[in-house]
């Protein structure tokens, strides 16, 4: 069924875009790619001998033309604050599946909060967040939760080797820096706190080989966001190494650089989700190369499930609900290993 399916890429000439659009073409779909940047999509249309189509987020009209006869879209173009209700919207009209790879905090919730009801009642598929943060995390929550119902809390916990950010982090970063103000965010008791105080550093103890490390605790990413949505948790935390922290906030941190011929970074990742109801605990661990490549699988095993129909709901869903987690994780191997722990009695 995929084999020259069309999938609209927004912002495809991006460093995660293309990623996505080598990954579309591997897995036998034609990539449209698409943007405001006309150059940069005729270039990499040669590149691949595809068809661009330039489309802004300004003219709806555009972004129909964009993606007309196509199967669905997948929106990498950030910042999403500003791309994801148009690329949205453009999709509703066209009746076809959105999924992006967003990570920004406020454009996720900007997404449930003005979709959820209105893409369920039209029996359309919105799947945010398909990306290393926010997708990852999502499915290795509800992975490690097996037959669990609800839990008292949740805990991701990323070790990155290095965070070299691409511009459009850097973008994106900035752009939610400026919505939230001097606040941070954190999910506790069921609800969302806007605190001011600094963000406590912990040590976690991830599995080996990285081992024990300090963290920022309380460092919310999109999981945090995705989690709550479909499981009983009341309280979904989230962790990121100090190291990976300092990088990522330095002006001059360089952009990632290619370490191999598919484009990865050398930069390596670790993340531990653990859950605990009672006295129990759970955890499900994934490992890889490259937070921004890896995303490229991720959006592009989602977008094969949603148009397989391997899916078990309608309206804005995040990944652990609208795919069977374990089976989704498995099936991106050699991308991510995987360890998923046995249950065991915490003190």
């Amino acid at each position: 069924m995929k084999s020259g399916q069309l999938v609209a890429v927004f912002g495809a000439y991006g460093h995660t875009g293309r990623f996505v659009v080598a990954e579309l073409i591997a897995r036998g779909f034609v990539p449209v790619p698409s943007g405001r940047n006309a150059r940069a999509l005729e270039e990499l249309a040669h590149e691949h001998g595809l068809q661009a189509r330039a489309a802004s987020v300004e003219d709806p009209l555009s972004l129909d033309g964009a993606l007309a006869g196509t199967a669905a879209v997948i929106n990498c173009a950030g910042p999403f604050a500003s791309t994801t209700g148009p690329v949205i919207e453009a999709a509703l009209r066209a009746g076809i599946p959105y999924l992006d790879v967003a990570a920004e905090l406020e454009a996720n919730l900007d997404t449930f909060a003005h979709y959820r009801e209105r893409a369920r009642d039209a029996g359309a598929l919105i799947v945010p967040a398909m990306a290393f943060f926010g997708g990852l995390g999502d499915l290795l929550v509800t992975t490690a939760m097996g037959d669990w119902t609800g839990a008292d809390e949740a805990h991701i916990a990323y070790a990155l080797s290095s965070w070299h950010p691409t511009a459009g982090t850097r973008l994106s970063s900035a752009v939610s820096r400026e919505r939230r103000g001097k606040h941070r965010l954190r999910y506790s008791g069921g609800q969302w706190e806007r605190r001011t105080d600094q963000a406590p550093t912990l040590e976690w103890a991830f599995p080996d080989p990285v081992g024990p490390r300090q963290v920022i605790g309380e460092f919310t990413m999109a999981d945090v966001i995705t989690v709550p949505q479909h499981l009983a948790i009341p309280d979904v935390t989230t962790y990121m190494t100090t190291e990976a922290v300092r990088d990522v906030a330095a002006p001059h941190t360089p952009a990632p650089t290619a370490a191999d011929q598919s484009g990865r970074s050398d930069q390596t990742f670790l993340v531990d989700a653990v859950v605990r109801s009672g006295g129990a605990e759970r955890r499900a661990t994934a490992g890889g190369q490259d937070i921004y490549a890896v995303t490229a699988p991720l959006v592009a095993e989602a977008l094969e499930r949603v148009l397989t129909g391997r899916t078990k709901t309608l309206g804005v869903a995040p990944a652990g609900e609208i795919f069977d987690a374990p089976d989704f994780l498995h099936a991106l191997a050699p991308h991510i290993t995987l360890d998923l722990n046995p249950p065991k009695r915490i003190a």
